[in-house]
């Protein structure tokens, strides 16, 4: 079993049904209990000198909050459910105060309109109505219905996609560039214990490279249409890379020394972003990028630039 998410960060403007979670001394202690050892809800009952059904309710709501990952693997009698935290730490933290004096353009690019792609399988994409192409042959992704494609997977590879560079046109300066998009390990299956090692380009500079904890299936995606095989991949996590003056970042984490400067984004009418799993990375869990119609988020991939108006 690998490692949880390091640190969930919690907006207490935003995120009230965690904070309404957490808001919960045995759910605490539950939370405690599973950082160190995976247990099943029988476990956590005898440890808290709590009724099964009651740990099982709590659980439920742990789990829909998103804080707990719950995996249903078979026992001596029937099936039990292992319990483990989603993260190792939790951050509660009010957003920052916009600046009056700041602003940013945004882009929105269907996941399917990618420029490049060099993958392996196993390997597919498919719209909200259907599969597109043949599953498992790369070749697929150069049929043009991929312009619809709502979910993207391979074993190992990446994506290419090529953003307007709009920054050339705007006299502020820029202060940030972030990439956001929701992804995920592709494990044959699923199997939220499936590390892969998911890496992210701009401008053919390396930015850093984010682990996925795994590829869930344990419930349906909250846009995934219903043709989707539950089996397959639900949803995945959604990652907002950054780079600034002081470094590379996802959610706010340092991953990386690279800076808006190494990017050289003034020398190109583009900005190209690449997301993938190098064939010779730690972890080669593969990848499932979710586009709009799949998964939790309902977004393409987004290119955000921040400017100072100072």
């Amino acid at each position: 079993m690998i490692e949880s998410e390091v640190t969930m960060m919690i907006n207490p403007l935003e995120d009230i049904a965690k904070l309404k979670a957490l808001a919960s001394e045995p759910r605490l202690e539950m939370l405690n209990l599973t950082r160190e050892r995976t247990l099943n809800i029988n476990e956590i009952a005898e440890e808290l000198s709590l009724p099964q059904s009651t740990v099982a309710t709590h659980i439920a709501i742990l789990e829909e909050a998103g804080l707990i990952v719950t995996e249903s693997v078979r026992a001596k009698k029937g099936n039990q459910k292992l319990c483990r935290p989603s993260f190792r730490n939790i951050l509660i933290q009010f957003p920052e105060k916009q600046s009056l004096k700041k602003s940013y353009t945004e882009i929105e690019m269907p996941i399917g309109i990618f420029t490049d792609c060099e993958v392996t399988a196993p390997c597919g994409l498919c719209s909200q109505e259907k599969i597109i192409g043949l599953l498992d042959i790369p070749d697929s992704f150069l049929n043009p219905d991929r312009m619809n494609a709502g979910l993207l997977w391979c074993g190992s590879g990446s994506f290419e996609y090529k953003f307007p560079n709009n920054t050339m046109y705007d006299p502020k300066k820029l202060s940030k560039l972030e990439v956001s998009m929701e992804l995920s390990s592709e494990a044959p299956g699923t199997n939220v214990n499936w590390p892969s090692d998911i890496t992210l380009w701009i401008n053919k500079v390396e930015i850093g490279t984010w682990l996925s904890p795994g590829d869930y299936g344990d419930k349906r995606g909250r846009y995934t249409p219903l043709w989707w095989k539950l089996e397959g991949s639900q949803y995945g996590l959604l990652k907002h890379f950054a780079v600034t003056a002081d470094g590379s970042f996802v959610d706010g984490i340092k991953i990386s020394d690279v800076t808006l400067d190494d990017l050289m984004i003034n020398e190109h009418h583009s900005i190209r972003v690449r997301v993938g799993v190098k064939e010779n990375a730690e972890h080669v869990g593969g990848m499932n990028i979710f586009g709009k119609g799949f998964g939790n988020y309902d977004q393409g991939i987004i290119l955000r630039s921040y400017f100072d108006q100072n």
